[in-house]
């Protein structure tokens, strides 16, 4: 991968929750690594992410509502880069 866009679909997945949902905590992950010649994985990688976050936003809300809050803020970034997307919601 290059210097330059390494990171440019994690940036992406992390630029999207801040500004949708303003995580105290954010770690996103990129595990393409982990799939290599598996089905969706690209030879750049970039196509396997685990996202852990906590946000007030959050908090209240059940598990799956979170979850569908996480990939509502991420609809055009799974309709195409992503391929595949594990979630963590901090309750904290």
């Amino acid at each position: 991968m290059s210097e330059t866009g390494e990171n440019s679909v994690k940036q992406a997945i992390e630029m999207r929750l801040q500004e949708n949902l303003n995580p105290h905590f954010l770690e996103v992950e990129d595990v393409s690594w982990q799939h290599a010649g598996h089905a969706g994985a690209r030879p750049g990688g970039q196509s396997h992410f685990e996202v852990t976050i906590a946000s007030s936003s959050l908090t209240k809300l059940s598990r799956v509502a979170a979850h569908r809050a996480v990939n509502q803020a991420l609809t055009e970034l799974l309709a195409g880069p992503i391929h595949a997307l594990q979630i963590t919601i901090r309750r904290d």
